[in-house]
């Protein structure tokens, strides 16, 4: 005995499938997205001036800078077939338009995570400029690298050596390299 599948009931086949190929896309994306973020973010957060890093936190910051190009790159891989499968199983194209941005957003972290955005962050002082000790504004607080050849002294404050880490100077007639 055949029985004979009416087109209403194929349809709604049809919809369910569509429906779990849609969440299963639309899961794969939003993990990816979240995974691309925390992989580019994280580091970021971490490793910023003036702020105190545990061994662990740094530990796995340094760590997911060394494997988030291979895992920006699976996480584009794979949202780009989300948003392949989602165009297929979603019909409005609102939630289609949503899901490309998401996508777009995915590989551009992706690129983003090729950048070694500390070298952009801390990029060294070439040329410094210094002034009397009397002319300076520090707080009694305030820290400094003290260099001293010959008759020549420098002081770098911690403060501005935090943004740059290195500051390329010549203090007598000896180039140096002062970092913090």
């Amino acid at each position: 005995m055949q029985t004979d599948i009416s087109p209403n009931e194929n349809q709604v086949k049809m919809n369910g499938n569509a429906k779990r190929i849609s969440w299963v896309a639309g899961l794969t994306l939003l993990a990816a997205l979240v995974l691309s973020l925390a992989s580019v973010g994280y580091p970021i957060y971490v490793i910023r001036p003036f702020r105190a890093q545990g061994e662990r936190e740094l530990a796995a910051a340094l760590l997911m800078i060394r494997y988030r190009p291979l895992i920006t790159v699976i996480c584009a891989v794979a949202a780009l077939w989300a948003v392949v499968e989602y165009w297929r199983a979603q019909s409005q194209r609102w939630r289609r338009i949503v899901a490309t941005l998401g996508a777009l957003l995915v590989c551009g972290l992706a690129v983003v995570a090729r950048v070694n955005i500390f070298e952009l962050m801390f990029h060294p002082v070439e040329h410094p400029a210094f002034a009397a000790v009397g002319q300076m504004k520090l707080d009694k607080d305030d820290k400094v690298i003290a260099v001293k050849i010959r008759d020549t002294a420098r002081a770098y404050p911690i403060r501005t050596m935090g943004y740059h880490h290195v500051v390329n100077d010549v203090v007598g007639d000896t180039a140096i390299v002062a970092t913090y």
